[in-house]
């Protein structure tokens, strides 16, 4: 019996694999990028130019010493295959430095972008809690100025006890509240 494929069904969630069920490990797109990056950054090492030079001097010291029937490379020619091999060398170099140039450069205008936004954020908060203080300090000056003091107060019931005591008359059995 044929497996029929399954239909999406709306009343359920999709799982991690969704739809069309789950996808293979994708392979980084990246690996050239990263590739031109990393011979960009080991050209300019000693390690890379002391290797150029030893390669260079065994080429010529085996096309000058070598016996005549090994040798490849002509010295009464100027080492012509020596200076191709450099040359190819070069013309590849170039235009990977370049790539790896480019990358960089997106790479700081991605981070460039993020830095703009943090700043923005970061003066909205500091607009926000400078606001906020402002109302705090109002609201602390207003209270203050509405706040009653313990000797405001004292003298505020004694008053108040005497118009009770004035217009209650001398009946008085009044005992003090403590």
């Amino acid at each position: 019996m044929a497996r029929q494929p399954r239909q999406p069904s709306l009343d359920a969630p999709r799982g991690r694999g969704g739809v069309l069920g789950p996808r293979p490990p994708r392979r980084s797109r990246d690996r050239f990028g990263r590739f031109t990056e990393w011979i960009a950054r080991n050209m300019g090492t000693p390690a890379f130019l002391l290797g150029l030079t030893v390669f260079c001097l065994s080429w010529i010291a085996w096309n000058t010493l070598a016996p005549p029937e090994w040798r490849f490379d002509s010295a009464a020619f100027g080492f012509t295959a020596l200076t191709l091999v450099l040359s190819l060398q070069a013309s590849y170099a170039a235009p990977l430095i370049l790539l790896a140039q480019n990358r960089q450069d997106d790479r700081d205008r991605v981070a460039m972008e993020q830095d703009r936004q943090r700043a923005e954020r970061n003066l909205a908060d500091t607009e926000y809690l400078a606001r906020e203080v402002v109302a705090l300090r109002m609201a602390v000056t207003e209270y203050q100025s509405e706040a009653i003091t313990r000797d405001v107060l004292r003298a505020e019931l004694s008053r108040m006890l005497e118009r009770l005591d004035e217009s209650s008359g001398d009946d008085g059995d009044r005992t003090p509240a403590s």
